[in-house]
């Protein structure tokens, strides 16, 4: 792991805490009303995931998360960040954050679910819930 990514890896897990835990609990109020461990409904995924990141006023703190993020790894950003695409977006996996810096691309990833692609083609992927947050910070 390259410094910079360590850094803001580091100053996202120090600083922004409260914002991780509520992704978390609101991953677990999508996944509450599912009848088995997992659902095939993506759009009930990504969609009831945004809805309670909106509600819960964490949508708006995420450009926050990624502006920190990016000033600990020492650079600058070009524009401020806004809760919307390119700089946030809502994914099936999870909130997904992404700015363009002069070393390169800045990703930062907070996954609640995992897709789970069954053997079979014809049938469609699975999302399960997370134990918790996986959160993953990359420069491409």
């Amino acid at each position: 792991m390259s410094h910079p990514v360590r850094d803001a890896r580091r100053r996202i897990l120090d600083e922004h805490s409260t914002i991780i835990e509520g992704v978390d609990h609101c991953a677990d109020r999508v996944a509450e009303p599912w009848d088995t461990a997992r659902t095939t409904d993506r759009n009930a995924v990504a969609d009831g995931l945004r809805s309670l990141l909106e509600t819960n006023g964490l949508l708006e703190q995420l450009p926050v998360v990624l502006a920190d993020a990016v000033e600990a790894t020492g650079a600058t950003l070009r524009a401020q960040p806004v809760p919307a695409p390119p700089y946030v977006v809502v994914t099936n996996r999870g909130p997904i954050l992404r700015a363009t810096i002069e070393s390169g691309r800045l990703v930062v990833r907070f996954d609640v679910f995992d897709v789970v692609h069954d053997a079979d083609p014809g049938t469609h992927p699975a999302y399960c819930r997370r134990d918790g947050v996986r959160l993953e910070v990359s420069l491409e």
